[in-house]
C-alpha cells in the first residue's frame, strides 16, 4: 500500500511540474520512482540485520568440538604472527601441513590436459559419470595398485580419502563406538563427534567420552596393545601413520585383523601414505592380510602419490564379504551414500588418475616419493645431530620429534616460529598422546628443507 501511495504522489508531481515532458521521459521517471518505492531503505536493512537469530536449534554435536580443526588453527597462528611481524613474511618456511610442493609430472599432467581438452570437442565431451568412478579407472586401481587381490566393483573413486572418512561415518551412523590411535589424524575423532557418536570432552584427559583411545607410544613402537583396550564397533587405523610415521609390520596387522574379527569390529584402514613404504615385508594394503576382506575397509588417495592435494582424487575399497550384523553388505550402503550425496569425481581428474597408473606415471610417482623421502631423511638427521630422539621419516613423509621432558608441544611450536620462522605441527594437535612431540613434514622443496634444517639446528640445540 505504501508503494502505491508513493507512486500516486509521483504521478501528481509529474502532472503539475512536468506537463511538457515527453511520454518517454515520464515513463522513465515513473519507473525509477516506483523502483525506489519497493527498494529497502538503509534503515530497514539495518533493522533486519538486528532481528533475532533463526528459530533453528544448532546441532549439539558441533558444540562438543573443542577449538577449530587443527590445520586451519595452525594457519591462524601463523597469520597472527605475521600480522605482528610483517617483515618476517619472506622468511616463513612451512614444515606443517602435509601439502605437496613439486609440480605434477609430465606424463600424469598430460592425462589431465587431454581429459580437459576432450570436453571442448563434440566427440570427447562427457557429462555426469558413474558416482562410483570410471570403470577403466576402477579396474586399473584394482590391477596396478592391488595386483588383483580386490575386484574393480569394490573400488569407489572419490574426491579424496578425507571426504571418504566422513562418508564412511555416514554409513555407520551415530550408534557406534569408535576406536582411534592416540595420536592420530584428527579427522577420525572430529567426524565421530559430528556424527553424534561421542559424549562431551573430558577436561582432565582431553579425550571424548565413548571413544576408545588406543595409546601408540615409543614404548610400544606406536602400535596399540589392542587386546587390552575395550571393544569398539569401528577401529580407525592409519599406516604409515600420521603423525608418528610408524608403518605397521605384517605381523602387527595380522594381529589387528585377528582381534577385529574375534570382536566383530570393522576396521577402517587409512593407507594414504602407502607409496612411501620402502622397507621389505611392510604391507601397503590391509588386503595383503588374510581375513581382512571380512573385516576391513580401505581408504586411499592420489594426493601424496602424484601431488594431487589440490586436484582431488581418491578411492575407498569395500569388499563384498564385509557385512553388518544382519548380513547386509556394507558395500551396498556405502554405494547408496556415494550415489545420493556425490556426483562422482571430475572427469578431468579421473583422466589424470588413469595416467598415474600407466607405467610412465608410476615411474614418475616413484621419483616424487623418493624426493620427499630424501627430505624426510634430511630432517631426521638434522634433529638427531642435535640430540633429539626421532621417529618416522623412513617409510613415511613425517618426522616425529620427541621434545625434552616437560616441554609442551604448542609452546615449542610458538618458540620455533618466533625464533626461526619455521612452521611445524605440535603433537598435541593429534590428540593427548601426541603431547611432548613435534611433527615435521617433508613436503617442502629441497632447498627450503635444507634451510629449515640449519635454522632448527641453531634454535633447538640442547
Amino acid at each position: 500500500k505504501e508503494a502505491i501511495k508513493h507512486t500516486i504522489i509521483v504521478l501528481k508531481t509529474y502532472r503539475y511540474q512536468y506537463s511538457n515532458m515527453k511520454l518517454t521521459g515520464a515513463l522513465s521517471f515513473l519507473m525509477l520512482a516506483s523502483a525506489s518505492a519497493f527498494a529497502p531503505s538503509a534503515s530497514n536493512t539495518r533493522a533486519s540485520t538486528s532481528l533475532a537469530a533463526s528459530q533453528v536449534t544448532r546441532n549439539p554435536n558441533f558444540g562438543k568440538l573443542v577449538g577449530g580443526y587443527l590445520f586451519p588453527e595452525i594457519g591462524r597462528r601463523r597469520n597472527a604472527y605475521l600480522e605482528e611481524n610483517p617483515d618476517m613474511a619472506s622468511r616463513i618456511i612451512s614444515l606443517g601441513i602435509g601439502d605437496t610442493t613439486q609440480p605434477i609430472p609430465e606424463h600424469i599432467l598430460s592425462g589431465l590436459v587431454s581429459s580437459a581438452s576432450k570436453l571442448g570437442t563434440k566427440e570427447g565431451y562427457s557429462g555426469y559419470g558413474a558416482e562410483q568412478g570410471m570403470g577403466d579407472l576402477r579396474a586399473k586401481i584394482a590391477d596396478k595398485l592391488y595386483n588383483g587381490i580386490i575386484k574393480s566393483d569394490e573400488v569407489f573413486v572419490s574426491d579424496g580419502a578425507k571426504c571418504d572418512i566422513m562418508r564412511v561415518q555416514q554409513v555407520f551412523g551415530s550408534g557406534v563406538v569408535t576406536a582411534v590411535q592416540d595420536p592420530s589424524y584428527p579427522v577420525y575423532v572430529d567426524t565421530s563427534v559430528m556424527m553424534g557418536q561421542t559424549g562431551e570432552i573430558n577436561s582432565e584427559t582431553n579425550q571424548y567420552d565413548n571413544i576408545v583411545y588406543m595409546p601408540c607410544t615409543a614404548e610400544n613402537d606406536f602400535f596399540p596393545d589392542i587386546e587390552s583396550t575395550p571393544r569398539a564397533d569401528i577401529v580407525y587405523f592409519c599406516s604409515p601413520n600420521n603423525p608418528t610415521g610408524a608403518a605397521a609390520t605384517k605381523e602387527q596387522l595380522e594381529h589387528l585383523v585377528k582381534v577385529c574379527k574375534e570382536r566383530g569390529s570393522i576396521l577402517v584402514f587409512d593407507a594414504a601414505y602407502a607409496p612411501f613404504i620402502r622397507s621389505e615385508g611392510v604391507p601397503k594394503s590391509i588386503f595383503e592380510i588374510d581375513g581382512a576382506r571380512e573385516v576391513a575397509i580401505e581408504c586411499n588417495s592420489f594426493s601424496k602419490y602424484a601431488g594431487f592435494t589440490g586436484v582431488r582424487l581418491g578411492w575407498t575399497v569395500v569388499p563384498d564379504e564385509l557385512t553388518f550384523s544382519d548380513g547386509t553388505k556394507v558395500r551396498d550402503d556405502f554405494n547408496r551414500v556415494m550415489s545420493t550425496a556425490f556426483n562422482g569425481a571430475s572427469n578431468i581428474v579421473q583422466g589424470g588418475g588413469l595416467a598415474c597408473l600407466d607405467d610412465e606415471g608410476l615411474a614418475e610417482i616413484n621419483t616424487l616419493i623418493d624426493y620427499y623421502l630424501e627430505n624426510a631423511n634430511l630432517l631426521k638427521e638434522a634433529m638427531e645431530s642435535i640430540g633429539y630422539e626421532v621417529f618416522g621419516g623412513t617409510d613415511a613423509p613425517y618426522v616425529f620429534v620427541k621434545l625434552p621432558e616437560g616441554k609442551k608441544s604448542w609452546d615449542m611450536f610458538s618458540e620455533i616460529l618466533e625464533k626461526t620462522q619455521v612452521v611445524t605441527i605440535p603433537g598435541a594437535g593429534f590428540g593427548p598422546g601426541g603431547e611432548g612431540y613435534l611433527r615435521l613434514s617433508a613436503f617442502a622443496p629441497r632447498d627450503v628443507v635444507i634451510e629449515a634444517c640449519e635454522r632448527l639446528k641453531v634454535a633447538m640445540a640442547k
